[in-house]
């Protein structure tokens, strides 16, 4: 006779208690858990972050960021090379111009160093796909993101030159550009220009949520971008506002964005799995500096396993919603893809 005392689990009988499911059952070997898996991190997801500078043989690394450096256009086609032949698909470049003046007057030179770069590593390597950061802030020499008058960053001569910056990384070969400034009607600007100048299929990959966050701080230190004096909250989000995240996304999207990106990552997961259920559009996130130096920090002192959490933090960012992720993880996590 069976025992008909009930169980913890609120079963009546020792049968019942036999036929429980076990979820761990589709966890023990290495194998079953690939085959149930829901979430698959590809390199086709990732883009690559690269600050070029000024001169020839120069590789410098960034104190700050362990494994990332200022390259010269010759380096950085170099770098490019290295990173076609992981898979890597794409890459970002960021500029750091020979001088900076109160426009950014080289941000839309077509002799500037990002327009050089692209045209060199076009012409080594025409496959890889180059998306170009579209900002003032690299160039101006107060390292704010577009023009100042008196103590405001004015907003319609900031995109006007923003808009003469894409067109110029259109016009040097760039199969995408990426306005990073969070400047009201930026990305309907570059739209118009773009496609005035027969540059009508070249995606746009909005910034869209862009956030005033403290986890950009080694950046600032690889652009050489930042501000003199002031900081980014006039234009860029509040760190407590999530559904002001989807009002900027649904903007940018009504202005022409064909991407849409959350930045940073990590701190605002909810709100990339917002914008992905809101909207269903292509979406991007940017696993910024900060996350990079923390994690490299934290691995060298050996208090973490730097290659298992890099790899659980780009998965966690693909599970929220990631189309693509931008991270100077990308030729590491390559490797172990």
């Amino acid at each position: 006779m069976e025992d008909t005392q009930e169980s913890p689990f609120g079963f009546r009988t020792q049968t019942e208690v036999q036929q429980f499911k076990r979820l761990r059952r589709t966890r023990m070997t290495a194998v079953l858990r690939s085959m149930v898996r829901e979430t698959r991190l590809s390199k086709d997801d990732l883009i690559y972050p690269l600050f070029v500078c000024p001169g020839t043989k120069v590789k410098k690394e960034v104190s700050s960021m362990p494994g990332v450096y200022q390259m010269s256009v010759d380096e950085i086609v170099r770098e490019c090379e290295s990173v076609k032949s992981l898979g890597i698909p794409a890459v970002i470049l960021f500029g750091i111009p020979e001088r900076k003046d109160e426009t950014g007057s080289e941000a839309y030179d077509e002799l500037g160093i990002v327009q050089r770069a692209i045209h060199a590593v076009k012409k080594a390597i025409p496959e890889l796909f180059i998306v170009t950061d579209v900002c003032l802030c690299e160039y101006t020499s107060h390292g704010h993101c577009g023009i100042v008058r008196g103590n405001e960053i004015v907003n319609d001569e900031s995109i006007e030159l923003l808009a003469r910056e894409a067109l110029t990384h259109a016009q040097a070969g760039a199969d995408m550009v990426a306005p990073s400034d969070m400047f009201d009607g930026r990305v309907r600007a570059i739209r118009r220009i773009l496609d005035e100048n027969n540059f009508l299929n070249l995606p746009i990959m909005s910034y869209a949520a862009k956030y005033a966050s403290g986890f950009y701080g080694p950046f600032r230190e690889a652009a050489e971008s930042t501000p003199k004096f002031g900081d980014r909250r006039s234009h860029q989000m509040d760190p407590a506002n999530s559904n002001e995240a989807l009002r900027e996304v649904e903007a940018d999207i009504g202005e022409g964005a064909d991407i849409v990106m959350v930045k940073p990552a990590m701190p605002y997961l909810d709100v990339l799995r917002r914008v992905k259920d809101t909207f269903r559009m292509p979406t991007a996130a940017y696993n910024v500096s900060g996350e990079y130096s923390m994690v490299k920090a934290a691995g060298r002192l050996g208090w973490i396993d730097e290659e298992r959490v890099m790899m659980e933090m780009l998965t966690g960012i693909k599970r929220a919603g990631a189309d693509l992720i931008l991270t100077y993880f990308a030729k590491d996590a390559a490797r172990l893809l």
